[in-house]
């Protein structure tokens, strides 16, 4: 007789979720950035975070910088391409545990339509039940990404001869999942 395993799927919160982006803006300065609009999920077998398959996907149109031309230019063609490629995909590979709370996070990235791998760090903040009785979870997700690797290679350059974006892009993802039924 075989065994199974049941599988536990999280569903991203919004509400309680925030996903960021940070680059250098004439190498002396950071600029903030963030999706408004996103969805994901995690899947495993058990009650152990290790090895959970993770898809994440995010609407480029929801970036906002709190600059309307900024966040114009980024949608354009120069940048997301938002109108091309109107969304940007995550599909995990791999979630190997690292310490008691801590996680590397491999998978595969798709933006502006060049998929390549990536490796990101995950804290796990634990678990709760909220005041309706579900139980949510809790990670900080961070990594650096190379935004040109993706075809986001618009460069200016000042007259001085310095670089106005970076090619390092920060990210800085705080994710509650809720667990479902």
């Amino acid at each position: 007789m075989e065994t199974q395993t049941s599988t536990t799927t999280w569903v991203i919160d919004p509400t309680h979720s925030e996903v960021q982006f940070k680059v250098k803006h004439l190498m002396v300065s950071t600029v903030t950035g963030l999706f408004s609009q996103y969805e994901g999920q995690l899947e495993m077998a058990g009650d152990d975070f290790e090895d959970a398959t993770i898809t994440f996907s995010a609407d480029v149109a929801s970036i906002s910088t709190g600059n309307e031309q900024r966040d114009g230019h980024l949608k354009s063609a120069d940048f997301f391409d938002a109108e091309q490629f109107p969304k940007l995909t995550f599909t995990s590979t791999g979630m190997k545990k690292t310490g008691t709370d801590t996680y590397d996070l491999t998978g595969d990235l798709t933006m502006h339509g060049v998929t390549k791998p990536v490796s990101l760090k995950a804290e796990y903040g634990g678990q709760m039940q909220d005041f309706y009785g579900q139980t949510k979870a809790g990670f900080e997700v961070v990594g650096v990404l190379k935004r040109k690797e993706f075809g986001l290679s618009w460069d200016g350059v000042t007259e001085a001869g310095g670089v106005v974006v970076s090619d390092d892009v920060r990210l800085i993802m705080n994710i509650q999942v809720t667990k479902q039924a």
